[in-house]
Parts: C-alpha cells; sequence; structure tokens
C-alpha cells in the first residue's frame, strides 16, 4: 500500500502579503470600499469620524482572535449560544411524599447500603494493570482473566 504524506498544520492560512493572510486582505478591501463610499456620501468631519469607526471594525474584524478562533467565527459562535443556548439542566423537584419517605428511612441502612466490599490488589496485578492502561489496551494482560480475577 502506498504511503500517503498528511500535512501537519491544515488550520493555517497562507500568506500572501508578509503577515497578512487571504482572510485578512480581502476583509481590508472590503472595508477600503466601504470607506471609499462614505467619502463620496459624506462631508469631511463626518467622513472621517465614520472612516475611523469602520476602519477600526474592520481592524478588528481581520485581526482579532480569540481562544484561537479568528473575531467573526467567535462572534458567530457567540449569537448562536445567546439565541439557542447549549447547557442542559435537570431540576429534579422532589415530591412532599419522596421527601418523608427518604427522612423515615433509618440511617444504618442507608450507610450499609454505601459500604463496598474491595479486595486487596497486590503489586504485580498493580503493574500489570498500569501497563494495560499505559499500552491503550494492545497488552490484554497474562491469561486470559484480564481485569476479571
Amino acid at each position: 500500500m502506498q504511503q500517503v504524506v498528511v500535512p501537519q498544520f491544515l488550520d493555517v492560512e497562507d500568506k500572501i502579503i508578509g503577515p497578512v493572510t487571504v482572510r485578512q486582505f480581502i476583509e481590508m478591501v472590503i472595508g477600503a470600499i466601504f470607506i471609499a463610499i462614505l467619502y463620496r456620501l459624506l462631508y469631511l468631519p463626518y467622513f472621517l469620524a465614520s472612516a475611523f469607526v469602520v476602519f477600526s471594525i474592520i481592524m478588528i474584524i481581520a485581526f482579532a482572535k480569540i481562544n484561537g478562533q479568528v473575531f467573526h467565527i467567535f462572534m458567530l459562535n457567540f449569537f448562536q449560544t445567546m439565541i439557542n443556548p447549549k447547557l442542559k439542566i435537570w431540576r429534579k423537584k422532589a415530591t412532599l411524599k419522596e421527601i418523608r419517605d427518604d427522612l423515615a428511612k433509618p440511617k444504618e441502612d442507608v450507610l450499609r447500603s454505601v459500604k463496598m466490599s474491595r479486595r486487596p490488589v497486590s503489586s504485580s496485578r498493580l503493574s500489570e494493570i498500569a501497563l494495560i492502561i499505559d499500552t491503550g489496551g494492545v497488552y490484554q494482560g497474562e491469561g486470559n482473566n484480564n481485569l476479571t480475577s
């Protein structure tokens, strides 16, 4: 079978002018076009104020990264989370009957049910279990009893 070389960094964007990537260059060109339109439509004082705001926003969108994500992807994820949050919390409401039953139980029964019996693990068995974990299950242990003995 022929061996194929897989590139290591698939998420690295191509750079075209110094440290500027294609995506950043396109975003800056769109910002420049928008500023040119503002220049044609507004008087000089209004143009300077609005051009500064547009320039700032375009530079943030083009160059800012938050948690390793480009800014526009971060903002899309932020708005999706605000619109449709994914955190699910289960809040079980206990009935009065369940609370009374829990209070009526003798405490000894609760403590006895929690106790578990453990058998001691020998140091040789412990090192074998550590080897199984370290090899990710490739090493199956001595014999067929694996972890059940």
